[in-house]
């Protein structure tokens, strides 16, 4: 059974920043591929950023510059760092682990999410 638990979301003004971290336990391979994923009010879930096990990165356009995703491969850890957070980042962010190509991510296995909220 694969478990992936988020941290560290929570309230922070705009221009402000947070960083999120996701534990992967269980039979979760080291050789998958990572991501966050985030899902607003009314709108539909989007990939945010997503890294293989050899490190290499994709984001969404509307996050790249602020945004910066790392994996700890010997942590089984993968970590989302935000900054210059605007109210628009405001949803709730799941950690996710499966298979990509290059241009394709599939998401197995999905956290229980994390909200983060961008608001004076």
């Amino acid at each position: 059974q694969v478990q992936l638990v988020e941290s560290g979301g929570g309230l922070v003004q705009p221009g402000g920043s947070l960083r999120l971290s996701c534990a992967a336990s269980g039979s979760i391979s080291r050789n998958n591929t990572m991501g966050w994923h985030r899902q607003a009010p009314g709108k539909q879930r989007e990939l945010v950023a997503r890294i293989t096990s050899g490190g290499a990165t994709k984001y969404a356009d509307s996050v790249k510059g602020r945004f910066t995703i790392s994996r700890d491969n010997a942590k089984n850890t993968l970590y989302l760092q935000m900054n210059t957070l605007k109210p628009e980042d405001t949803a709730v962010y799941f950690c996710t682990s499966g298979r990509s190509g290059a241009s394709y991510y599939l998401a197995d296995y999905w956290g229980q999410g994390t909200q983060v909220t961008v608001s004076s």
